[in-house]
Parts: structure tokens; C-alpha cells; sequence
């Protein structure tokens, strides 16, 4: 049983696809086939910051015990994207827990991006274009879930909340849709 429409549904698992789109671009292209990215093939200046991916993904902070963090973007979507399945699908005390579990998932990639932004602007002083569709990803994923859990609370559906409220079990537990 589903216990969230289509289009929440969509909007929970773009950018997961995204960043996981970007992520495997990186992986692939960059490291596997020691290719160029269609996107960074020039170097650019842009308020003197430099638009270069080899510059970031070559440096001594692009891996972390000798995995490169594009792996870990792809664990990290994968990861997500089974969080939203289960949400979606699963039982009732699955889903509850899954959405608590994507929540913290969720701002362990927000907590991350920070370091990581500045890191290329400061340290690095270039930003590679893959990096930063990545860290939107993970930004707007983390907006995503929160607006869901706090801001339009009950979106997820649970046969039990809605038995609870009608039998007149707690006040305000009716989900919305």
C-alpha cells in the first residue's frame, strides 16, 4: 500500500535521482574511464573563483580512506532512495520509523555539504559542477523532509492514524493528503 500520492512521491525521489545522477556521472566518467565531465572540460574563471572539476576531484580532500566521496554520494542516494521505497510502502511501524530514519539520514548530507563548500571555495578555490549539484541535492532534500515532517504534518498516511482518529483516538492525529 502506497501512503503517499504520486506527486509526493516524485518530489521526495528527484533529487535523490539527481544527486545520484551526478554522483555516478563523476564515478564513471571521471574515475572509472579517467574521462573529462561534459560540463568541466575548460577551466573557468567566475568571481575568481575557478570552475574545475579536476582541480576537486584530484585533491588530497576529494576521498575519504582512500574512497572517493562521489562512492560515497552513490551509497548515500542509494541509501536515501531505499528510505523513500520504505516510507512509501512498507508497514506502518517500517514507514514511521523509515521517515525518522530519512529525516536524520537526511541531516547527516546537510551537516556535510558546509565542510565541503568551503573546502573548495577557501581551500581548493574551485568548485567543480558535479560537487554542487550534488550539495543542491542534498539541501533540497533535507527542505523536502522537513517541510513533510514539520511544516505539513501527516502527509505520510497510516491506516492506524486514521483508525486512531476515528475511533476517536488522539486529537490531530488525521493525516493529510
Amino acid at each position: 500500500m502506497r501512503r503517499i500520492s504520486w506527486k509526493k512521491l516524485a518530489l521526495l525521489v528527484a533529487m535523490s535521482i539527481f544527486g545520484l545522477w551526478a554522483s555516478l556521472m563523476v564515478v564513471i566518467i571521471f574515475y572509472t574511464l579517467h574521462d573529462s565531465l561534459p560540463l568541466c572540460v575548460e577551466p573557468q574563471k567566475i568571481f575568481g573563483i575557478t570552475i574545475d572539476c579536476a582541480t576537486v576531484l584530484e585533491s588530497k580532500y576529494s576521498s575519504v580512506f582512500g574512497a572517493p566521496l562521489e562512492l560515497l554520494a552513490v551509497v548515500y542516494f542509494v541509501i536515501n532512495l531505499a528510505l523513500i521505497y520504505l516510507v512509501s510502502f512498507a508497514s506502518d511501524a517500517l514507514s514511521r520509523t523509515s521517515l525518522r530514519v530519512l529525516f536524520v539520514w537526511r541531516f547527516i548530507g546537510l551537516a556535510i555539504v558546509p565542510y565541503l563548500v568551503s573546502l573548495e571555495v577557501f581551500v581548493l578555490k574551485a568548485i567543480c559542477i558535479y560537487c554542487t549539484m550534488m550539495h543542491v541535492a542534498i539541501i533540497v532534500d533535507f527542505c523536502i523532509i522537513t517541510y513533510f515532517l514539520f511544516i505539513k504534518k501527516g502527509v505520510i498516511s497510516s491506516p492506524g492514524l486514521i483508525a486512531a482518529a476515528s475511533e476517536g483516538g488522539p486529537r490531530g492525529v488525521t493525516p493529510k493528503s
